[in-house]
């Protein structure tokens, strides 16, 4: 009988759930990391929230663990790597708590619009100020969606509703879906012009942070009302401070902030600012499903071995683990590459496969590809489960293409994107004969290189002198070479450097790199 340890506080329903299922189940809440250690080895699954901490230490210790289960979306709080070297699968519950963040939101914004806390304050302070505040209907007001996802599409069928005029900046939102939902696709600058509400349902990547800065609160009516359940970091701070302080911006309302716990923050204590300390997922109900699907998928895949929402790992039989295992790699590489190259807005994803490689169940191939492809641009929730319907709803095209007869290698795989302004990238890997994944074309530029954990990527003009004083550059910043992997086109033409070395490059190495003459691109990837 497989074992299961609940280590955080969930629903009594979930521990019944595993004892129906067949499943002993000992629940242990508030344990210190020692403790957790010291039994963590009699256990095959690990339930738990945010409080216990998943470290390198607890899982060289679970020497039987096959599965943790996070009630929640986050897991900021489990070593993932080192639990995939482990053989652990890492599973979440991403849309348990949807329903609770959309409606907090809409909370949010209706107590903005009536100044409730204000007027709470107020009264229970023994004043009766009833010509103060002064607020405003949200019926036939525009909201504006920044990031229509799927919490953002729960607010906007709740606004519209409310008979509010709803609009949506997403990149990756297909027109089909916007007709769906009754929303107005805009670009970002006629959002701010016309909406109301701004409210923000989109994670926190290099492309968002920031996103609500003192440009774009310049290029938003007079009086707008902002409200942000999503991640702390996609509004500036001290931008938005100033705006409350002349009154550009009438009133904001706040439950995530760039730093938290919020102990303090350079926006406390205005009377037009509504803060919640994280309150999003918050309520009896979210905290119940999420408990309760964290506790059918953990059973799932201890007595059937099906795997559901796993961040770490497709779906794949027990037949063809063996055999996928080295592609599985290969294809987690040529996605994760190719995010963290790519520029732009994705259009069209192709994955193509030749020789031996199409004689395989490429299903979970092309998930595990479209998870690393979209993780880093999207939002580390992302998973090879729900990766391709996320796609479909961002309106990405994915094809996919097998060429039975082998060309240069016996087999391989070809990842394509292209992007909504009609640029393309590819990239190719093979396995030789060790079985490890190696990259062999990269843009259309023949190269050997195996990736390592921290790669320096840069394409550049082919003239003499570039290699040295790239070389030069880290040398000076003390950065370790292991292995330097050169492709070109041609002598004098486009050239591209794979640098695998000991450590980061910071964004200050970073800048200095891509100043170098004859310098195209230069990215900093981890794997």
């Amino acid at each position: 009988m497989s074992k299961v340890l609940i280590s955080d506080s969930l629903s009594p329903r979930a521990a019944e759930i595993f004892r129906e299922r067949g499943v002993e189940v000992v629940e242990k809440v508030g344990l210190k990391p020692e403790e957790l250690i010291a039994i963590i080895g009699e256990f095959d699954g690990l339930a738990i929230r945010s409080n216990t901490k998943v470290t390198a230490k607890v899982l060289e210790a679970a020497t039987n663990l096959k599965v943790i289960g996070r009630a929640g979306i986050g897991v900021d709080n489990v070593d993932i790597p080192f639990a995939t070297s482990r053989g652990v699968i890492v599973m979440n519950t991403p849309f348990g708590n949807s329903i609770t963040t959309a409606e907090h939101a809409i909370a949010m914004m209706f107590a903005l619009a009536r100044d409730i806390p204000a007027a709470d304050r107020s009264t229970q302070a023994g004043k009766w100020e009833k010509s103060r505040f002064m607020g405003v209907e949200v019926t036939g007001k525009t909201l504006g969606l920044i990031g229509c996802g799927n919490i953002g599409s729960i607010v906007a069928d709740r606004a519209i509703g409310l008979k509010m005029k709803v609009v949506a900046f997403d990149p990756y939102l297909s027109p089909e879906r916007a007709m769906d939902l009754g929303v107005e696709k805009v670009e970002l600058d006629e959002l701010f012009a016309r909406a109301d509400f701004i409210t923000l349902h989109t994670p926190l990547t290099d492309g968002t942070r920031g996103i609500i800065n003192a440009d774009a609160i310049t290029r938003m009516k007079d009086g707008v009302r902002i409200i942000n359940c999503a991640r702390g970091g996609l509004v500036v701070e001290a931008d938005l401070r100033d705006a409350l302080d002349s009154g550009k911006v009438a009133g904001a309302a706040f439950d995530v902030f760039e730093v938290e716990p919020a102990k303090e923050n350079i926006l406390f204590g205005r009377e037009n600012l509504i803060a919640t300390p994280h309150l999003g997922a918050s309520t009896e109900e979210a905290q119940e499903n999420v408990a309760l699907q964290v506790a059918e998928q953990i059973a799932d895949y201890l007595v059937d071995g099906a795997v559901t929402n796993a961040l770490n790992m497709p779906s794949v039989t027990a037949e063809e683990a063996p055999r996928l295992r080295p592609y599985m790699k290969l294809a987690e590489q040529l996605g994760s590459f190719m995010g963290q190259i790519v520029e732009g807005n994705i259009a069209c994803v192709e994955v193509e496969y030749q020789g031996a490689a199409t004689a395989l169940n490429t299903r979970p191939l092309n998930a595990i590809v479209l998870q690393s492809l979209l993780a880093p641009i999207l939002d580390l929730s992302v998973n090879m489960v729900n990766a391709p319907v996320i796609a479909k709803e961002k309106g990405i095209e994915v094809t996919e293409k097998k060429l039975n007869w082998e060309a240069d290698y016996h087999t391989l795989i070809r990842l394509s994107v292209s992007t909504q302004d009609n640029n393309t990238y590819t990239i190719a890997g093979t396995l030789f004969a060790d079985r490890q994944p190696r990259i062999v074309d990269i843009l259309g530029i023949d190269i050997d290189a195996q990736l390592g954990e921290h790669l320096l990527f840069v394409r550049n003009d082919d003239k003499p002198g570039f290699i040295g004083a790239l070389g030069t550059l880290l040398g000076d910043a003390g950065v370790n070479i292991a292995n330097f992997n050169l492709g070109r086109v041609g002598p004098g033409q486009g050239a591209l450097a794979l640098i695998d070395v000991d450590q980061p490059i910071g964004d200050d190495l970073l800048k200095k790199i891509c100043a170098l003459p004859q310098m195209r691109q230069a990215k900093s990837l981890s794997f």
